[in-house]
């Protein structure tokens, strides 16, 4: 019989997730391990026999539909951590069938709710107010309801719509028997899994359970909206609600209410005027802004938690997934899609290394033209033939005959840019995010903000000690394939830099590039400029030597006598 999360053993209370005190726990209570074990495996059993079936005898046309339906149940029935699963699947309409697709994206915010009288219990438990006391008014039932819990439409009595999240009751303790019940599979099984994980498979449930505790502490899921709202304080593009502390605790968050669109509801984000291409790129252009800028990105991008506003901006709602990047690693993510457009496989065998892909000490070189041979047929002709799931696929191959390893951490990282391309390729099924990401890391490499993404620039920008006149010159021209770039004030940047004391190497090594082999490379040059001459019209150098005259023409303030 399957157990509800509520007559699930009560474990003591801890915060975080703890593999370690899970399995003590549960050391005492084998039963409950095995008959929640049974019952999974039994679940999926019975279903996939049904397949089976279908298949044998001819059955399987008729029955595609109500098979789906069956997933979407089976999940469901499982609880939250198998809805997680087909959150996730859902955005991939490149894996999944069509007719599973259309239910597993039900899982998104379409579950059915728990108990409403016990939800209105948790939120007067938690506040130490009553319901009537902390709303105004509050939506009789909820809204939507997903995995974790489920949201009810409000309004304070300072006049403000919320959303007001309340979490499902006895969440710890299912979610603690189901990562004890992986993470005994993932060491028992995950040698005979074809990709070289072992016991890296363990760390990747590990840093999953971590994840998945941090978002059952909705306090934590507020500092973090906070967070992300900060890093985006700038961009016009992207919305955050905020956060009302006063009615928040673990269990209960009340948020600014978001008016909008899930971003699978295309015709409805065409009737309001606009562009589904164009709100799929501020969600891939954010999602690069968060691996690459600011290090703190959102792990669970699916379209339950992303929303299109009325005037055109991307809504987060949903920040119990995040986590932080060092600065290293995001800029050597960075220089890796650098190296791999370039096909630089030495380079990008180097940064798999970095970034702990491979071991330090790990001979390289029998794994380069193993690299180039996979991800080179994965690329394709052109970089609009690039896409994850082809690197994925392509990689798995070489993952099995090399000794390459998944950081725990990357597991987020893989989960994060997979859902965002599956999003996007629901919208618009020729969707390559190569178009978007490449001109954007691009741009960031240019500009050369900070000393690490110079050197990354660097690393790109010569090979062997030798310039390489083609990367520049397909880095602007990519680059300028996005017409909200300034050539302009990059090229400021650039001249400040190369003036800097910072810069005496690359002065050295250009003036260097510009008579090697004994000859003046005049023709790179003036391929460059037929690249840049369009952005260098008179009247733009004009307004901008003026400016550059203005400020230094202002008088500098003078200090008052006494």
């Amino acid at each position: 019989m399957q157990r509800t999360p509520a007559s699930l053993p009560k474990l003591d209370p801890i915060n975080q997730y703890d593999p370690q005190a899970i399995a003590d726990h549960y050391r005492r209570r084998p039963w409950r391990v095995i008959g929640r074990a049974l019952f999974v495996l039994f679940s999926f059993a019975v279903f996939l026999n049904r397949l089976l079936w279908d298949q044998v005898f001819g059955l399987a046309e008729g029955t595609k539909a109500q098979r789906a339906s069956e997933l979407r149940q089976l999940l469901t029935r499982l609880g939250p951590t198998f809805i997680k699963v087909g959150q996730a699947l859902s955005t991939r309409p490149d894996l999944i069938r069509p007719d599973f697709l259309e239910e597993l994206i039900k899982l998104q915010d379409q579950l059915p709710p728990f108990n409403n009288e016990q939800a209105l219990a948790i939120i007067e438990a938690e506040l130490g107010l009553k319901v009537e006391d902390a709303y105004r008014e509050i939506s009789p039932h909820p809204v939507a309801a997903a995995s974790l819990g489920q949201v009810y439409r409000a309004a304070l009595y300072t006049g403000e719509e919320v959303a007001v999240k309340v979490q499902r009751p006895g969440l710890r303790p299912l979610l603690s028997l189901d990562l004890l019940i992986m993470r005994w599979a993932a060491r028992q099984f995950g040698q005979f899994l074809p990709l070289n994980m072992g016991h890296d498979l363990t760390l990747i449930i590990d840093e999953f359970g971590v994840k998945l505790f941090e978002e059952i502490d909705y306090l934590h899921e507020g500092h973090n909206a906070e967070k992300f709202a900060e890093n985006f304080h700038n961009d016009p593009e992207v919305k955050v609600p905020a956060i009302y502390w006063q009615f928040s605790s673990r269990q209960v968050l009340t948020l600014e209410w978001i008016q909008g669109f899930k971003l699978t509801d295309t015709d409805k984000i065409r009737a309001a005027g606009l562009d589904p291409n164009e709100i799929v790129k501020i969600g891939v252009t954010s999602g690069l802004r968060q691996l690459l800028e600011h290090g703190f990105f959102h792990a669970d991008p699916h379209p339950g938690n992303l929303f299109a506003t009325l005037d055109g901006r991307m809504a987060y709602i949903d920040f119990g997934m995040m986590d932080q990047l060092e600065t290293v690693t995001k800029e050597t993510i960075a220089s890796s899609i650098v190296q791999l457009i370039n096909k630089d496989y030495q380079a990008l065998a180097d940064d798999f290394v970095k970034l702990g892909f491979l071991a330090p000490k790990t001979n390289i070189q029998p794994i380069i033209p193993a690299l180039e041979k996979v991800l080179g047929s994965a690329m394709g002709q052109s970089v609009r033939d690039f896409n994850f799931k082809t690197i994925t696929d392509e990689f798995s191959a070489l993952m099995y005959d090399y000794p390459f390893r998944v950081p725990a951490k990357f597991a987020l990282i893989i989960r994060s840019l997979v859902t965002q391309e599956g999003l996007a390729l629901t919208l618009d099924p020729n969707f390559k995010i190569v178009e978007v990401a490449y001109p954007y890391v691009a741009r960031r490499l240019l500009t050369g903000e900070s000393p690490q993404l110079r050197r990354q620039l660097l690393n790109v920008l010569f090979k062997d000690d030798k310039f390489q006149w083609q990367r520049l010159e397909n880095m602007i021209a990519i680059a300028r394939s996005d017409q909200s770039f300034d050539l302009l004030p990059t090229a400021q940047l650039g001249i400040r830099y190369l003036l800097s004391e910072e810069g005496q190497y690359l002065r050295r090594q250009l003036l260097l590039a510009l008579t090697e082999d004994d000859r003046l490379h005049t023709d790179e040059v003036q391929r460059l400029w037929g690249l840049v001459k369009d952005d260098f019209t008179p009247q733009y150098l004009f307004n901008a030597a003026l400016n550059v005259i203005r400020n230094f023409a202002l008088p500098e303030p003078q200090s008052s006598s006494v």
